[in-house]
C-alpha cells in the first residue's frame, strides 16, 4: 500500500523506510486527489521542490487532501484512518504529519475529526480566536522547518466566542476581563477592518464576516512575524485560511 493511504488498512511498512523508498522512485507520489464538484476549492499553485519533505506531498496535494476529508465528514462516511495499534506504534519512531492546523480552542472544532484525519496526519496547534504568540508562532515553525510539512491552514469557524466577545467589546456592549483581554485585543484590528468596509448589517452575518477576517489577518501576520515562513513561502510552503461551520461541518477556503 502506497504510504499515507487515506483508507482503514493500516500500512505494515513504517512510513520512514516508504519515503525512503519513495526518494529512490520506488514509490509513486500519493494523494493524487481531486476535490468534490460541490466543495471544489482553488488550490494553491503547484510549489516548487522544498529544502525538506518528509510527508511525500506538495502544497496543492495536501491542500486537496484536507478538502476530500472534509467532504467525507460532512456527508457522514468518515474513514477514520490511522487509528490502530500498528499505526500508533509505527509513529513512535517520528512524525510526518502533512498539514499545520492552526485552529481556535473551541471544543467543537476538532481539526483531525473535521478534516477525517488520524493520528500523526495533522500537526495541530490551537489558540482562541487563532490568537498568535510567540509560542504559536515558534509551534508552526517548528512543524514547517522541521517536519517538513508544506501546507499551513488558519481555520476560524462559526459563531467564534472569542471573536464574538471582540465585537461586543468594539461595539460598547462588553467588557473584557483577566487574560481574556489580551484575546481581544489581538482580534480588535479584523473586527474594525469589517466597520471599516461596511460590514453587513444582520449580527450573524457581521460576526462571520469578522471570523473570515481573522482568520485571513492571522495568515498575514504569521508570515510578516515569522522569518522562517517567509523563508519557506519562496521554497513552495502555502499558508491560507478557511473558516468551518458548525452546523453542517462544511469547511470554506478564504
Amino acid at each position: 500500500m502506497q504510504p499515507f493511504s487515506r483508507g482503514r488498512t493500516e500500512p505494515t511498512t513504517s512510513r520512514r523506510s516508504l519515503l525512503g523508498m519513495a526518494g529512490a522512485g520506488a514509490v509513486a507520489a500519493p494523494f493524487a486527489l481531486t476535490s468534490s464538484p460541490a466543495t471544489a476549492s482553488a488550490a494553491p499553485a503547484a510549489p516548487v521542490v522544498r529544502r525538506t519533505s518528509s510527508t511525500g506531498l506538495n502544497a496543492t496535494q495536501a491542500h486537496r487532501a484536507l478538502v476530500a476529508g472534509n467532504r467525507r465528514f460532512v456527508d457522514g462516511r468518515q474513514r477514520h484512518p490511522h487509528e490502530s495499534a500498528a499505526w500508533r506504534d509505527q509513529l513512535v519512531a517520528g512524525q510526518h504529519p502533512f498539514a499545520v492546523v492552526l485552529s481556535c480552542a473551541d471544543s467543537r472544532v476538532p481539526p483531525e475529526l473535521v478534516f477525517d484525519e488520524g493520528f500523526g496526519d495533522l500537526f495541530v496547534v490551537r489558540s482562541a480566536g487563532e490568537v498568535l504568540d510567540d509560542a504559536v508562532i515558534g509551534s508552526v515553525e517548528y512543524a514547517v522547518e522541521h517536519l517538513g510539512v508544506p501546507l499551513v491552514v488558519v481555520l476560524g469557524h462559526e459563531g467564534c466566542g472569542a471573536v464574538s466577545a471582540t465585537v461586543d467589546v468594539v461595539e460598547g456592549d462588553g467588557h473584557a476581563y483577566g487574560f481574556v483581554s489580551s484575546l481581544v485585543r489581538s482580534i480588535e484590528p479584523a473586527v474594525w477592518s469589517v466597520r471599516a468596509d461596511g460590514g453587513p448589517d444582520d449580527d450573524a452575518a457581521f460576526l462571520s464576516a469578522c471570523v473570515a477576517a481573522q482568520a485571513s489577518r492571522t495568515v498575514g501576520l504569521l508570515t510578516e512575524r515569522s522569518v522562517v515562513l517567509r523563508d519557506a513561502l519562496e521554497e513552495g510552503v502555502v499558508v491560507e485560511a478557511a473558516t468551518y461551520d458548525l452546523d453542517g461541518g462544511l469547511v470554506h477556503w478564504l
